[in-house]
């Protein structure tokens, strides 16, 4: 009494496949994936120690440092 055999399940199925068709539970399940696997690349990321993220984020050359002096300089 307490547990549904195969066939309950395959009830249910049948009826919320009925309900909202193929295309939106693809599509639902697709959404979820994609926002499983930025949630795990956050974490992944959130990992990392602050020196590696902030030395990243920096530009590599110095091309924009004397551009954005040059552009100060009115001579």
């Amino acid at each position: 009494m307490g547990s549904f055999s195969i066939w309950h399940w395959l009830v249910v199925l049948v009826i919320v496949l009925l309900v909202f068709g193929t295309k939106k539970l693809t599509s639902g399940a697709k959404d979820l994936g994609s926002a499983v696997k930025e949630f795990k690349k956050g974490m992944h990321d959130e990992d990392k120690p602050k020196a590696q993220l902030n030395d990243a984020s920096r530009p590599q050359d110095s091309t924009t440092t004397s551009q954005t002096e040059h552009d100060r300089d009115p001579r």
